[in-house]
Formats: structure tokens, sequence, C-alpha cells
């Protein structure tokens, strides 16, 4: 069997802000009618976490779920934990209609951290950034033609996840919108 490895190694770029790869993530794809009392019970008794409501992101420990898609939830958890947490909601789900997916080694994730991430994740995404998006928010866009999702962690720290096949470009779109002198200042 062999070991997996984060897309990029853990690379990380210093501009304005800091641009990071952040290494092996548990990531799950769960589809599913989320209103139903029975997939909501399913969800928080398996990951500790509720269903969050329309672009919302949730935490619970290590674990979190953000809101994709009218029946779609992306499920963060240690990466040597999502095997498990797999099977065991599926085995909470039982019979009911649902797609529950480790897609782990098929994503990457990273960190846009500074006083300047709106800045530097303005530069890239259709989205109004301003003091509107706070933590706990979720977005599913396109940052410089790729698709992805990306939420605030805190005041100065936005997470990226997107596609393992474009991970390299995407480090490096976001590394160019960091570069020191690429200043916007309108946040």
């Amino acid at each position: 069997m062999s070991n997996s490895v984060s897309a990029l190694n853990g690379e990380n770029v210093k501009g304005f802000v800091q641009v990071s790869e952040l290494g092996l993530q548990g990531m799950i794809t769960l589809r599913a009618n989320l209103s139903t009392p029975k997939v909501k019970k399913a969800i928080k008794d398996v990951t500790g976490v509720l269903v969050p409501k329309m672009r919302q992101i949730l935490h619970d420990g290590d674990n979190s779920i953000g809101w994709m898609s009218p029946d779609e939830l992306l499920i963060l958890c240690p990466h040597s934990g999502a095997e498990a947490m797999v099977t065991a909601l599926n085995d909470a789900l039982g019979k009911t209609h649902a797609l529950v997916i480790n897609v782990s080694d098929a994503r990457a994730m990273f960190a846009v951290k500074g006083a300047d991430a709106r800045d530097a994740m303005a530069k890239l995404a259709p989205t109004d950034f301003g003091m509107g998006f706070q933590p706990g928010e979720i977005r599913r866009s396109r940052l410089a033609q790729v698709a992805g999702a990306f939420w605030m962690v805190d005041q100065e720290t936005f997470n990226v996840v997107c596609f393992r096949s474009v991970a390299r470009y995407m480090f490096d779109v976001l590394a160019v919108s960091a570069e020191k002198g690429g200043e916007v200042g309108y946040f």
C-alpha cells in the first residue's frame, strides 16, 4: 500500500499575505436530501456537526461541514479518519438514498493568511469580500477560472479547496495575487 502525499508537499510563499498548501486533509462528499431527519441525525451523530444552512460552514473540533449545494455537503476531517467516517456515515444512513465518498486524495487545500487576505482573494474570485463575508461562510465559485470553494477561518485567513489536478495552477495564481507590491488596500 502506498502512502498518501499532499499535492504540493506543504509548499508556501510569502508576499503581502502568506499562501500555503495545507497538506493532507480528509474530505468527504455527501449527497442526499439534507432536509430529512434521518440524514440530519446521521450527519450529527457521526461528525458531531449539524447540517449547515446555505453558504455556511460549521465546525466541531477536527470536523467541519460546508454547504456546497441544496443536496451536497463537504465534510472535512482528519485525513487518517476519512475512510472510517465514510463507513460510519453509510452505516448510519442505512438504506437512505445517499452518496458518501472519500474525495481526500482528489482535492488540495490552501490557506491565504494575512491582514490583506481579502484583497488577495478579491483579485481572483467574483465574490464580494467586503465585511459582509465573515467566518462561517463558504462559497463555491471560481478562482482565476478554476472551480473551487473557499471560506474564512478567521478575519485574516481563508481556506481554499480545489481539485488536485489543478493544485499547482491554483497555488501559482494565489501566489501571484499575493505578491509584494500587488497590495490593493481596498479592504
